[in-house]
């Protein structure tokens, strides 16, 4: 998505280790009209599947599902979330991450009654690096017998290759920008 790439070119920054900071307008500012244009492509990419559900994680994944979902017919937006809390009730999903960005693990939880086997569901994110979040999400997923329709990305990190391991286990993956190579010193940044 050239749109995606030109933000990413204006206005992200390369971190030392991998790390690309995109707080501008992706995970701390939110561009909402980006997002938009973003769930319409999923919404294209996706025509074919029978999505009736979106799944993300806090924080940063919930402002660009929410957006995205008007593109799959307004689909219920269920984010996981990283800490127990008193305001989680009943049952639960739970399984851990492990965060590439925080470097360490934390607990991610849905209520059961926000997922079950009568779910399509999509999974959207910001970031696909390593893919331990994603792996989360798709084990809660699991747990519930909920169908994983298929995975939408932000920004794919390919040199970590998350991706990979995740397309050759069957997951249909589609990234809006996929970046090749990233250099630390230099800022540069080469998209597939």
């Amino acid at each position: 998505m050239r749109e995606l790439e030109e933000c990413i070119v204006a206005e992200g920054i390369v971190k030392p280790q991998g790390v690309l900071k995109v707080d501008a307008f992706l995970n701390h500012q939110c561009d909402t009209e980006l997002f938009d244009h973003m769930g319409a492509v999923w919404a294209r990419l996706f025509a074919d599947a029978p999505i009736n559900k979106i799944l993300t994680i806090e924080a940063s994944g919930i402002g660009i599902a929410c957006v995205a979902a008007r593109h799959f017919g307004n689909a219920p937006v269920v984010f996981a979330k990283k800490a127990q809390s008193i305001n989680l009730d009943g049952d639960q999903y739970a399984t851990t991450i492990y965060s590439y960005t925080k470097q360490r693990e934390f607990p991610v939880i849905v209520g059961r009654r926000f997922l079950s086997p009568d779910d399509h569901v999509l999974i959207l994110d910001d970031f696909l690096a390593n893919g331990y979040a994603l792996e989360g999400l798709i084990g809660l997923c699991d747990f519930a017998g909920a169908h994983v329709e298929g995975i939408g990305i932000a920004i794919e990190k390919l040199f970590q290759g998350g991706g990979d391991r995740l397309r050759s286990r069957g997951y249909r993956v589609e990234s809006l920008a996929r970046i090749q190579s990233m250099d630390g010193e230099t800022g540069a940044i080469v998209f597939a």
